[in-house]
């Protein structure tokens, strides 16, 4: 049995859909690397960090068929939309390192 581990934050972005309502193309899978890169250069994946890991799920589907690829963060209940490569460092930046979330891309808050 693995040791249990602190989670600061897990972190699900839609970022293949089977069948695709919210975005199509290769945004999804864009977003889904620079969020890898992100988190792993910022060390926010290191599970002895003192605030806990920040776990990642890739997803199919977040249900919001709009404004994607979508990002929620849990469980501060923020989702994202319209995601980039570039929103992705920023949200990785302001709101995963700082706790300010961006307000102005915010599409949905759900408290959990």
């Amino acid at each position: 049995m693995l040791p249990q581990q602190k989670v600061q934050y897990h972190l699900l972005l839609c970022a293949s859909p089977s069948k695709p309502l919210c975005h199509q193309g290769p945004l999804g899978a864009q977003c889904w690397e620079q969020l890898k890169k992100s988190l792993k250069a910022a060390g926010l994946e290191q599970p002895e960090r003192e605030e806990g890991v920040v776990l990642r799920t890739k997803a199919d589907c977040l249900r919001l068929c709009s404004n994607g690829p979508v990002l929620l963060v849990w469980p501060s209940g923020h989702y994202y939309g319209e995601l980039t490569p570039k929103r992705i460092e920023r949200i990785v930046a302001q709101h995963l390192i700082n706790g300010e979330p961006i307000t102005e891309w915010l599409i949905k808050q759900n408290s959990f």
